[in-house]
């Protein structure tokens, strides 16, 4: 998805705005007055304010599918693979706290078929990539825990970071994203290579 200098300003000041705001004081005439433009102008970029929130869930879609298209096919070890994941969305929200904001507020695709659809592919594309890591993993015997499903493991992995971006946002980004991210990287390790009787 291909987006213009002026749509990218206003795809930014948007994600601020629902990060000072909440998904309430996002409307138009706020984000208008944000750009320091008329609602019509924002109008001639896009068509609606669902059409900015499903741009910005595009703008992340492209993003996290830099670190999962290629995840399986690579030959790196499943725990480096996992890793890199990590590293690349904890450091993503750590630069753009904003984000987090859109991405993990279940508010905003209430009853919008076309965002919660978006958020389901992006779902998605994790739930894919990480089943086919920790699969390759537990054949090439790097993943040793073989006792839990690795649908199970799966959602472990996307509930925890869910959870601990979650937190972070409620907490107004107080603290260190990328420390927890980094804790939270160690612990999923552990889990998947304890050796269970």
């Amino acid at each position: 998805m291909k987006f213009t200098e002026m749509q990218f300003k206003i795809i930014d000041k948007s994600i601020d705005l629902i990060a000072e705001r909440g998904i309430q004081g996002f409307t138009i005439k706020n984000l208008a007055a944000k750009l320091g433009l008329t609602e019509g102008a924002i109008y001639r970029h896009f068509k609606s304010k669902e059409e900015i929130l499903l741009s910005i869930i595009k703008i992340f879609q492209a993003e996290a599918s830099k670190t999962l298209e290629n995840a399986c096919s690579t030959k790196y070890p499943a725990m480096e693979k996992i890793t890199k994941i990590f590293n690349h969305h904890f450091n993503f929200f750590a630069e753009k706290p904003s984000v987090a904001s859109v991405i993990f507020s279940e508010s905003i695709f209430q009853n919008k078929h076309s965002l919660s659809k978006e958020v389901k592919k992006l779902l998605n594309m994790h739930e894919e990539a990480l089943l086919c890591i920790i699969k390759s993993g537990q054949d090439s015997g790097e993943i040793i825990n073989g006792k839990i499903r690795k649908e199970e493991l799966v959602k472990i992995i996307i509930g925890s970071i869910r959870y601990t971006v979650t937190k972070w946002r409620l907490s107004n980004f107080k603290g260190d994203i990328i420390k927890e991210g980094n804790k939270l990287l160690n612990t999923v390790k552990y889990i998947l290579t304890i050796k269970m009787d």
